[in-house]
């Protein structure tokens, strides 16, 4: 095999049309060897060769008889001395952390661990073992595809709404896509599940991870596997697990139509990333890619540098203060946007990402990186939720254009359609898009990702229907996952032929979705929860890719009830920009028309809510939007108009006869929403709307007519 020097950068192994040069970074490492494989079965490589040349701790090689599709893996020699930091074992095959594609999964047993596993000295051992025809292999690709007129789609945050939804779970049991395609990419990019999505009135897909995971031995052993796929190992390379396409090249072409497929649509593709940890776990873990790379410049390491720093429970933390681990998260995340055209991500457990900057003080550092960064200021970045207290930053610590999961938003509805007492004033805060968290330097309410569920957690149809998690099939002893979910069960715990609890359940469900959706920020609306998909009670469901997590698309009159429901709330919200408010609401006078505009809050009695209101019990509250002029001018320059609305919002459990004001009344009303099913014919005489127990309207308010 002929090789010649080769170049340092780009790192990874990349085709440029008549070769093919590797680099790869090791800053410990005495020797690193491309290890190449024919097939797919080979336990051993067909031949080794070292990479001679090193630049800046990049060892690279140019390599003109190599092709796309060659299959590959890495070898480095050098120090072992774990109770110091480094690892290098050269009888592990490594996986490539530039790779492009997957040429074989990993296939667990114990040649994995660069240490004997048993010995009483544990990881402080060397394992002789040979990994080659275990380890997973990565392949050589031609990145170049055919975009055609691909153009990501430009919409203001404020007219986004978000699904999050599982590649394979979306369409695995959709009886519209054909079968082979079920649960892939490709199923993703089918007819029938792009017309879903737009027929339901979806901007954004969110997909739960989609680079490249390993399963944990553990879960293997015991027939499960890591379904969400927050265990990355190549942070470049789509997931073969989700694809149609059998072959590396064809998995990375499959991911790309989809995009464009999506993109033609007008639908957004945001990806679910996972740059805090990898799947190497713990320093008790296997040796795949990193670790026998350089483990101390990969990882943060603990005081004692045997150990992995681990605060989040998950084995390891990537070390992003290290120049080369940052480099690889960026060179990532712009090989997505540029190769891949993904339109944005979403960082899972992202205060993590930015622990190894020491103090929180120094959080806006790590992002404002990424938020400068030529490639990716144009794409939407999103946070996911913060921890709260000691352990981390408040919620609204996110700088400049950064969206954040709103985790108050979803504890606070939670909490106030489950009934807990005094919720209404916070709730205030959240109807006006959480100024409170979000309203400085001139955030706007699209900063808030507005949750209520998500995949973590109960769906919409259990948050209802327990209050006692039921995680026994991930065969932890039920005890994974919250036991803090702010649900309630309507009175019975799990399913019920009562029509009682059932119908209360149902009105339940379209609360909480009205709620959502007509809240300034922007939506994020979990799959499924317009279908009532159940996960029988099991709030943790990462290690089910089963028909526990696949939706079921049996369609009922109930199911296309809530279907036509949750579209009328979409399209109710995109027809009327009062619904999507560009800046945060403030209090105003409960008259349209008024040169005071925003938000007003009304008591059950017809008037304004008082201070001393909020302190109360109260569980009803009225949300007057003010809509004609509401001094906000769209992204072209143009004023905003819209009509104005009435939501009332009743949360006790008694029936509430809600007295509109005078003013209101004299201007005329007229019922569009009732999440109790009673549309028009909800209202007694002019003046009251009739609530039922747990339940909500929302009113259009007659203009004043014209002079």
């Amino acid at each position: 095999m002929r090789v010649q020097p080769g170049s340092p950068h780009p790192l990874g192994a990349t085709w440029d049309g008549r070769g093919v040069n590797v680099a790869v970074f090791s800053g410990v490492a005495e020797r690193v060897e491309l290890c190449l494989f024919e097939s797919p079965g080979d336990t051993t490589e067909t031949e080794r060769i070292a990479l001679a040349s090193s630049t800046g701790g990049v060892w690279h090689g140019y390599f003109p008889d190599l092709r796309p599709g060659q299959l590959y893996g890495l070898r480095a020699a050098g120090p072992y001395r774990p109770a110091e930091g480094p690892r290098c074992n050269p009888h592990k095959l490594l996986f490539d952390p530039y790779a492009k594609a997957v040429g074989r999964d990993v296939r667990h047993d114990d040649s994995l661990f660069g240490y004997g596993l048993g010995s009483a000295d544990e990881d402080l051992t060397m394992n002789l073992a040979d990994s080659a025809g275990s380890a997973p292999l990565a392949a050589v690709v031609d990145t170049a595809f055919s975009w055609g007129n691909d153009v990501p789609p430009r919409r203001a945050p404020a007219d986004t709404v978000i699904y999050e939804l599982h590649v394979k779970g979306f369409t695995k049991r959709h009886p519209g896509v054909p079968a082979p395609l079920r649960g892939t990419y490709a199923g993703l990019a089918s007819p029938a599940a792009v017309e879903h999505l737009l027929d339901l009135g979806i901007t954004a897909v969110e997909l739960l991870p989609v680079q490249y995971r390993v399963s944990e031995r553990f879960l293997v052993e015991q027939g499960l596997t890591n379904y969400w796929g927050y265990n990355t190992l190549g942070f470049f390379a789509p997931d073969p697990r989700l694809a149609a396409a059998t072959d590396p090249q064809g998995v990375v072409r499959e991911f790309k139509t989809m995009v464009a497929t999506l993109h033609e649509a007008g639908i957004a593709v945001l990806l679910d990333v996972a740059y805090d940890h990898t799947a190497e776990g713990s320093e008790l873990g296997p040796t795949l890619a990193f670790r026998g790379l350089d483990n101390a410049a990969y990882y943060h390491l603990a005081d004692e540098h045997r150990y992995t720093h681990d605060d989040q429970g998950i084995g390891n933390a990537l070390d992003v203060g290290h120049p080369r681990t940052l480099q690889l998260i960026t060179d990532s995340l712009r090989y997505w946007v540029s190769e891949m055209h993904v339109d944005g991500f979403r960082f899972d457990l992202a205060p993590a990402r930015a622990r190894a900057f020491a103090k929180y003080d120094q959080l806006p550092a790590a992002f404002e990186l990424l938020q400068q960064d030529p490639v990716l200021a144009g794409v939407h970045l999103v946070a996911g939720p913060w921890e709260d207290g000691e352990a981390g930053p408040a919620a609204g610590s996110v700088p400049g254009k950064w969206w954040e999961w709103n985790g108050r938003f979803r504890d606070t509805v939670r909490r106030f359609w489950a009934g807990a007492p005094q919720q209404s004033g916070d709730l205030a805060g959240r109807l006006s898009g959480s100024p409170d968290l979000y309203g400085d330097d001139d955030r706007r309410p699209s900063t808030s990702i507005n949750v209520v569920t998500a995949h973590d957690g109960f769906t919409l149809a259990d948050l209802v229907s327990y209050e006692r998690k039921r995680n026994e099939a991930n065969m932890r002893d039920n005890a994974d996952g919250t036991d803090a979910d702010d649900s309630w069960n309507c009175g019975v715990e799990g399913p019920t032929t009562d029509p009682a609890v059932t119908a209360l359940r149902r009105r339940q469900v379209r609360n909480m979705l009205l709620t959502l959706i007509l809240s300034p920020g922007v939506p994020l609306l979990q799959a499924g929860d317009e279908l009532e998909h159940t996960q029988l009670g099991n709030n943790h469901a990462y290690c089910q890719d089963n028909e526990l997590t696949w939706l079921d698309w049996t369609a009922d009159d109930e199911r296309r009830s809530l279907f036509d429901f949750t579209r009328r709330l979409l399209r109710l919200r995109a027809d009327e920009p009062v619904f999507r408010r560009r800046r945060h609401l403030s209090p105003g006078r409960p008259l349209p028309g008024g040169d005071v505009t925003g938000v007003s809050w009304l008591h059950p009695a017809g008037r304004e809510m008082r201070q001393e209101d909020w302190t109360t019990p109260v569980q009803s509250l009225g949300v007057l939007l003010v809509g004609q002029e509401v001094g906000e001018r769209d992204e072209r320059g143009r004023p905003v108009i819209g009509n104005s609305y009435l939501e009332l919002l009743n949360a006790a459990d008694e029936r509430v006869d809600f007295v509109l004001p005078a003013e209101l009344t004299a201007l005329g009303i007229d019922v569009v929403l009732h999440t109790a099913g009673t549309d028009t014919g909800s209202q007694r005489g002019t003046g009251v709307v009739d609530l039922p127990p747990h339940s909500a309207a929302v009113l259009q308010i007659r203009p004043p007519e014209a002079d």
